[in-house]
Parts: structure tokens; C-alpha cells; sequence
């Protein structure tokens, strides 16, 4: 009962202190836009899908199992 009081408590704080907030929600949605851009762009341009461009329909674990042994075995 004591830690639902304590949870309560804690989560009012945040409730109210972003309730309250005049400038800081808009500065928060920025925030949150800029970095859905900054992954999104990341994501597409700097990451591409090298397991799926490079192992075949289903083999997906293999491919990986191979490449970790392969890379294990040349730092040795």
C-alpha cells in the first residue's frame, strides 16, 4: 500500500509540473519532433538492411551466427 502511495505521489509531481508548463511544452515538442527526424533519417540513410540484402529468405540467424565466428576468429 505504501509504494501505490509513493507511485501516486511521484506521478503527480510529473503530472503537475508538466501541467503547469507554459514554454516547456513547446520546447518538449520540438524536442520529440527533431529527434523522430534525426532517427528516421539515421535509420534510412545510415543503417541500411545488410543481414537482409546479404542472407537468404529465412537463414537470417545463420548468416549472423557465421559472421560473429568469422570476426571472433580474425581477432585472435
Amino acid at each position: 500500500m505504501r509504494i501505490r502511495h509513493i507511485i501516486y505521489n511521484v506521478y503527480n509531481l510529473y503530472a503537475d509540473g508538466f501541467r503547469n508548463m507554459s514554454i516547456g511544452k513547446t520546447l518538449w515538442k520540438i524536442i520529440i519532433i527533431k529527434l523522430i527526424i534525426i532517427f528516421a533519417i539515421l535509420k534510412i540513410f545510415f543503417f541500411p538492411d545488410f543481414i537482409g540484402s546479404n542472407s537468404k529468405e529465412g537463414n537470417e540467424a545463420d548468416f549472423v551466427a557465421t559472421e560473429v565466428i568469422k570476426k571472433n576468429t580474425i581477432k585472435k
